[in-house]
């Protein structure tokens, strides 16, 4: 090993450690729940209700635990009734027909025509698949065939009550983590079109809206735990204290995304003027930085759980610096940008909270405003103070 490879080989050591400590942390809760859950199915099913060895009580339990995490109640609720379903279906067929490669095929087919006549989604069908190949190939029918579907319903329940009740996970913990990233895409995606676009560099800008493109994983992933969040806030009153914090990213969720898509747009013209060598003057840079500053500072106070006042500010910065480029002279394409700064801009005060309504009303002020304050100097005259416009 050379001399040089060394401090490289330490630090992706430490980077890895340092990762898989990360990882560590975020799985310890759902952990915890795993191992509740299947302490108390297994309490219930062999102390209270007497079932000798109820060992499907505790694997459905950890099954709807650790395939429910960030999903919506009605895809756990599948999760919990596929894996009884399949049970209770290989278990009886396994007492009428016996074992061998045939009977584990009907089983199987068996077990997804029930769950596809009950109107299951993939959640239910695959479940029930595997948890009637679990019976047909692991375990033998003793008993009455429907115990151990008992035993995966016992299972299922708690971990159901695990989740929601006794140790839900912290929604506005999940929801941060998934909103994280999603914003720092846009805020970097904006700003590296602004650094470009300065630079007339074409490629660079491209290179951003390949990436923004795939910021559409980030934004469904931020999209499904705000949905998870509102229903485990409904359901476990523990959370309750979370809703006001939570609000912030479940009112904004939607707009955000939008602004996501606004801001391709507004990338995609950027593209097409360079590529046209049309002026673009270098306020329409300034006006698109600044929306990545705006969507970094909302994050922030999200985070904080503040309104997002300093986002809503620059947001209204952004708009009132593209106004001035009609002053520089715009070609169609940088017409287009402005417009889609201004689409972006209602977009991000929406998602700060802003009425519908008033949120164009505010972006058409905003850029008036640069309009008013240019007459004025035309007329020799200082610009109205605010709050006299």
């Amino acid at each position: 090993m050379t001399p040089s490879a060394a401090p490289r080989l330490t630090g992706s050591v430490r980077t890895g450690l340092r990762a898989g400590a990360h990882r560590a942390r975020v799985g310890v809760a759902l952990a915890v729940q795993a191992g509740v859950g299947a302490a108390i199915a297994w309490f219930l099913a062999h102390d209270v209700i007497g079932r000798p060895q109820p060992f499907f009580a505790p694997i459905a339990a950890v099954i709807t635990l650790a395939s429910s995490v960030g999903q919506r109640a009605r895809r756990t609720a599948e999760l919990v009734l596929g894996v009884a379903i399949g049970i209770g279906i290989g278990d009886a067929l396994i007492l009428l027909i016996g074992t061998g490669p045939g009977q584990i095929g009907l089983i199987v087919l068996l077990a997804i025509l029930v769950a596809t006549a009950v109107g299951g989604g993939p959640s239910l069908v695959v479940q029930s698949a595997s948890s009637a190949v679990l019976v047909a190939t692991l375990t033998s029918a003793t008993g009455l065939p429907w115990t151990r579907f008992l035993d995966a319903l016992i299972g299922g329940g708690v971990g159901l009550v695990v989740m929601t009740v006794l140790l839900p996970l912290n929604p506005l913990t999940v929801v941060k983590r998934a909103a994280d990233p999603a914003l720092r895409a846009l805020a970097d995606g904006l700003h590296r079109v602004a650094t470009a676009s300065r630079e007339r560099d074409g490629d660079g800008v491209d290179a951003a809206l390949t990436d923004l493109r795939a910021a559409e994983t980030s934004f469904a992933a931020f999209s499904a735990a705000v949905t998870a969040a509102r229903e485990n806030v409904a359901f476990a009153p523990a959370r309750w204290r979370t809703r006001g914090a939570l609000a912030l990213y479940m009112d904004g969720a939607v707009q955000v995304t939008h602004a996501l898509r606004n801001t391709r747009v507004l990338v995609r013209r950027v593209s097409t003027g360079l590529g046209d060598e049309e002026e673009m003057p270098e306020v329409l840079s300034t006006a698109i930085a600044l929306l990545g500053d705006a969507v970094d500072l909302m994050r922030q106070e999200w985070a904080k759980a503040t309104e997002p006042l300093a986002a809503r500010q620059r947001v209204l910065s952004a708009v009132s610096e593209a106004a001035k480029a009609y002053d520089d002279g715009v070609g169609f394409s940088g017409g287009v940008v402005v417009a889609q700064i201004r689409s972006a801009a209602t977009d991000l005060l929406r998602a700060t909270g802003v009425d519908f309504a008033e949120a164009p009303r505010l972006v058409r002020r905003a850029a008036g405003r640069h309009k008013r304050s240019r007459g004025a100097r035309r007329a020799g005259r200082r610009p109205p103070a605010p709050g006299h416009t």
